[in-house]
């Protein structure tokens, strides 16, 4: 398996496939880079270099108990890219990843970074606070803690269900991808994963969005029940400098799966622009 050990001795383990223009993928909580599966293929087809880690913490990466926050996720990322020697390459990130991409770029990025795609991301900041009074409840994200802490393998079967749009009407249900979410997240440490909670709900991102350069596209399902349209993708493109927005109509928040052939289309429209 192909690791890298971080500063602080933690091993994080990614995938590192082909040759080409780099593009590198940050996945969701409580995922691992196996949710770019769909991505991974189309692109490394097109002769893409693909690469993907599992978050600290997460997947096949250490079980840490310490780091769980935003500013050691992007050192991380920077370590990673430094070791491979990444030039001129994409980073896309969906939902927590999305944090993760526009603060490594923001903070590590000078130099190394061509584009950016947040997408389902949690960007500028999701809890409510006085400065963000249409921010959702600190109590919800206890509630998600709660059900992490103390019944983590039903709660992760459960939560599968708004994250796919599985509880909308009409919508066909793959237990399939129910199953490898679950996988997913139970291969990572209840820890890392309880600790995330806060990092991907209280972190502000405006001033990392506000000072990035390179162009950066916001991809966005609106009917995203897990992180709302309206209080991310909506205003994250507003604060970026060369910031486009793509909208969904009825997509959920796991649109890079569930609806995987419209999304990477996109991104290769956007990565080829």
């Amino acid at each position: 398996m192909s690791k890298i050990t971080v500063k602080d001795g933690t091993e994080i383990y990614y995938k590192d496939w082909g040759t080409g223009q780099p593009i590198f993928f940050h996945h969701g909580w409580p995922l691992s880079g196996d949710d770019w599966d769909a991505q991974m293929m189309f692109f490394l087809n097109l002769g893409f270099r693909v690469i993907a880690h599992d978050r600290r913490g997460h997947g096949r990466s250490s079980q840490t108990a310490e780091g769980h926050n935003m500013d050691t996720y992007a050192a991380d990322v920077a370590e990673l890219t430094k070791a491979l020697d990444l030039k001129n390459a994409v980073h896309v990130g969906h939902s927590t990843g999305g944090g993760e991409v526009i603060r490594y770029v923001a903070k590590h990025g000078q130099g190394r970074v061509a584009k950016a795609v947040l997408i389902s991301a949690v960007t500028p900041l999701m809890v409510q606070t006085k400065n963000n009074p249409d921010g959702i409840p600190l109590s919800i994200f206890d509630e998600i803690r709660t059900g992490t802490a103390t019944q983590r393998p039903q709660y992760f079967q459960d939560f599968t269900i708004p994250f796919y749009g599985y509880n909308r009407e009409g919508a066909k249900i793959s237990q399939g991808i129910r199953d490898n979410w679950w996988r997913q997240g139970m291969m990572g440490g209840i820890k890392a994963h309880y600790d995330c909670i806060k990092a991907f709900s209280e972190t502000d991102f405006t001033e990392d969005l506000k000072s990035v350069q390179v162009p950066v596209l916001v991809m966005h399902g609106e009917d995203d029940q897990i992180v709302p349209f309206a209080l991310t993708g909506a205003r994250a493109v507003k604060l970026l400098k060369n910031g486009k927005l793509i909208s969904y109509p009825g997509f959920p928040h796991g649109m890079p799966t569930t609806e995987a052939a419209k999304i990477n289309a996109d991104l290769l429209a956007f990565i080829k622009s």
